[in-house]
């Protein structure tokens, strides 16, 4: 039995691995201030501690005796980090080198860092693919470029075994519709589920591989047991894209409604397209897609059904 430090373990993606690590009888430590995770997504069996990644003596509490550390927090948005630059720097970089610090400190086993498609920018190469130089648009996607690079300083100068994982468009389970920086889809199924109309920015071909959140949990634990040796970035995704004109035509049939979105204006920092190759995660981790686009929808949909997370 190991333990995990888990961190923003009481939000969205973080609480889903929490929970998969309880249900294979594994210690899960949670560390998060709850300036986004809920008080309800903390598993009854894991240990809590409160506190900001941007407090080295926090995080360093956090990471005594603890075997892996899998890096979840941050301030996940890219309008939020237009709207304040500094803030997302402070958390997503500076919360990375802490906790990054602290694992070399106690000698962690492995190092796991919840990286962004964003730092691939909007290249019009697809699929994306691993070996891509870089090209962030946004104060956030230069963020979680900077985050992996730590990784990498880190496992080439203090033998940290990290790996960075490219998220792509990440939905589910408990992921909050209520922020003015949440994700498209459950702002979707809470629109559609209140029966009031979508807004989608632009003009909805733009394209997303979206990837359920159970794909991410697998791919967490694969790469906390990767017999792997330095830093090694892998895509997370499902190798398909869809746009938003056809996610929310899916939504309205599963919901059950027949409500057209209203469009306005394309938002700064946004990406056109953007599609994984998941070649690299699958040979080397044996990775596989668990839950595709539409059964994930499905699941998605259902959950928000009995959620008091969607209402309003």
């Amino acid at each position: 039995m190991a333990t995990y430090l888990v961190t923003g373990g009481a939000g969205f993606i973080g609480s889903n691995i929490v929970s998969e690590l309880l249900a294979r009888g594994e210690r899960a430590r949670i560390l998060d201030n709850f300036s986004t995770g809920r008080e309800e997504n903390v598993a009854d069996r894991a240990e809590l501690v409160r506190g900001d990644i941007r407090d080295f003596d926090t995080v360093d509490r956090a990471v005594t005796g603890v075997d892996f550390v899998v890096h979840q927090a941050a301030l996940a948005s890219v309008q939020r980090s237009i709207d304040n630059p500094s803030e997302s720097n402070q958390v997503n970089v500076q919360g990375t080198l802490n906790l990054l610090e602290a694992a070399r400190k106690h000698k962690v086993r492995r190092f796991v860092y919840a990286s962004s498609s964003s730092v691939y920018g909007d290249s019009k190469q697809l699929p994306k693919v691993e070996t891509m130089a870089p090209n962030p648009k946004s104060p956030y996607a230069v963020s979680k470029l900077g985050g992996e690079w730590y990784c990498r300083v880190y496992s080439d100068i203090f033998g940290l075994p990290t790996v960075s994982l490219r998220y792509f468009n990440v939905f589910g389970p408990r992921q909050d519709p209520k922020s003015q920086y949440a994700a498209v889809i459950p702002i979707f199924v809470r629109d559609l589920l209140a029966k009031r109309p979508s807004t989608i920015f632009g003009d909805g071909k733009q394209s997303r591989d979206f990837t359920f959140v159970r794909n991410v949990v697998a791919a967490n634990l694969l790469a906390c047991q990767a017999n792997t040796d330095g830093a090694r970035v892998y895509n997370v995704a499902c190798g398909e894209r869809y746009d938003l004109n056809q996610l929310h035509a899916r939504l309205r049939e599963l919901v059950g409604v027949e409500l057209a979105p209203v469009y306005a204006a394309p938002r700064t920092g946004d990406v056109k397209h953007s599609q994984a190759d998941i070649g690299a995660i699958e040979r080397e981790l044996g990775f596989r897609v668990e839950i595709g686009f539409e059964e994930g929808l499905k699941r998605t949909v259902e959950w928000y059904r009995g959620s008091a997370a969607a209402k309003g």
